[in-house]
């Protein structure tokens, strides 16, 4: 029987408790006609998966093993022709599921299930292995190890869908502002942006991050702990375009009232996340210019497979801020839910299941 991780629960209210990590074992896989065996060769954690860990979820739940996020080898398939093409592909999965390709949201009546630890979806990835319609994957890229192809999919469809879909603004030329960098979904949005042709500038706490985001392809960064720090970059902007046309925003907080001095009349707001506060003020100023604030979520189904081309076409690696090796290695594990409470990460926090030198086994 395959071995996976859960949390288990223990007595403490939602924000205060933090359920420890605990091994479960999961059915022998027995897949159905349309469907495969994934072994997992790498797994990465998201944000939601340390809320989870706090109650802060919706739906958190016991005994499903955590994490969306998942590269591996498809080592066994049902009887279906579909599903058996699939055999020994290298495969990362698409991380959610009840979205197929509609613009607006989910089709589905019971909504869009993510993968891992709630009771929304019974699949996660930090596991041995996942048994999953074979619809829901896409080749891993050449270009990326099993560790960098498992730091892809939730971030990456987020970032798509914040970039391509709602902004509207990644083209050669077009000024765009991502903040927060150092984040998965930050950097995804920043690679994603600077290689369809915009002018990226980004914003952080951190001057290091700021550099290392340079040195991805930003055109600059300020750090918005300063006062002023929108003044120093619209003085970044280039010559005869000193304005932005989007923000993809991850904070929330005064954003709307920072944009509103910034962005050209019609500029985009995308908001995928609200780590500042759940509450946003929308002014009148930005009424006054025209501006859209779009909130944005993962993405459907079609624009997983776009992202992923997309990724492969641009030959774009994500940010792997840190690994730790092995299912067994509950303390690494953990470290690096410290890491994510303590924002101190880079780019993904992956956990390498199989080492890259023993997928051919598999």
């Amino acid at each position: 029987m395959p071995k996976a991780i859960a949390i288990r629960q223990i007595p403490g209210k939602p924000g205060q408790v933090y359920y420890p990590l605990e091994h479960v074992q999961l059915p022998t896989p027995q897949p159905k006609e349309h469907e495969v065996v994934v072994r997992i060769t790498a797994a990465a954690l998201n944000h939601r998966d340390l809320f989870l860990r706090q109650h802060l979820y919706p739906g958190t739940t016991f005994g499903v093993p955590l994490l969306a996020d998942g590269s591996g080898v498809v080592v066994a398939t049902g009887s279906g022709a579909e599903a058996q093409k699939w055999k020994g592909k290298k495969v990362v999965l698409n991380p959610g599921s009840g979205w197929k390709d509609d613009l607006e949201g989910p089709e589905s009546a019971t909504g869009y299930a993510i993968l891992g630890g709630t009771k929304m979806n019974p699949l996660g990835t930090l596991g041995e292995t996942v048994t999953i319609a074979a619809s829901e994957l896409e080749e891993q890229p050449t270009h990326l190890s099993a560790v960098e192809a498992a730091a892809l999919p939730l971030t990456g469809l987020t970032a798509w869908r914040a970039v391509m879909t709602k902004s509207g603004q990644a083209k050669p030329g077009r000024n765009l502002l991502i903040t927060g960098i150092g984040g998965g979904v930050a950097l995804m949005a920043l690679l994603f942006a600077a290689a369809a042709g915009a002018n990226v500038f980004v914003s952080s706490g951190s001057e290091d991050k700021l550099a290392k985001a340079k040195a991805l392809g930003a055109k600059g960064g300020v750090n918005y702990r300063e006062k002023g720090w929108e003044k120093k970059l619209v003085g970044m902007l280039p010559e005869g375009r000193k304005y932005l046309d989007g923000i993809i925003d991850g904070a929330g907080g005064e954003i709307v009232g920072v944009g509103a001095k910034i962005l050209r009349p019609g500029g985009v707001i995308v908001v995928y996340g609200m780590t500042t506060s759940p509450k946003m003020p929308y002014l009148m100023s930005a009424v006054l210019k025209n501006i859209d604030v779009r909130g944005s979520t993962m993405g459907s189904r079609k624009e997983f497979t776009d992202m992923v081309a997309f990724v492969r076409n641009k030959h774009l690696k994500p940010v792997v801020s840190r690994t730790v090796s092995g299912l067994d290695n509950l303390d690494g594990i953990n470290s690096l839910f410290e890491d994510m409470k303590s924002g101190s990460q880079f780019g993904k926090l992956v956990i390498e299941l199989v080492k890259e030198n023993e997928v051919s086994k598999l």
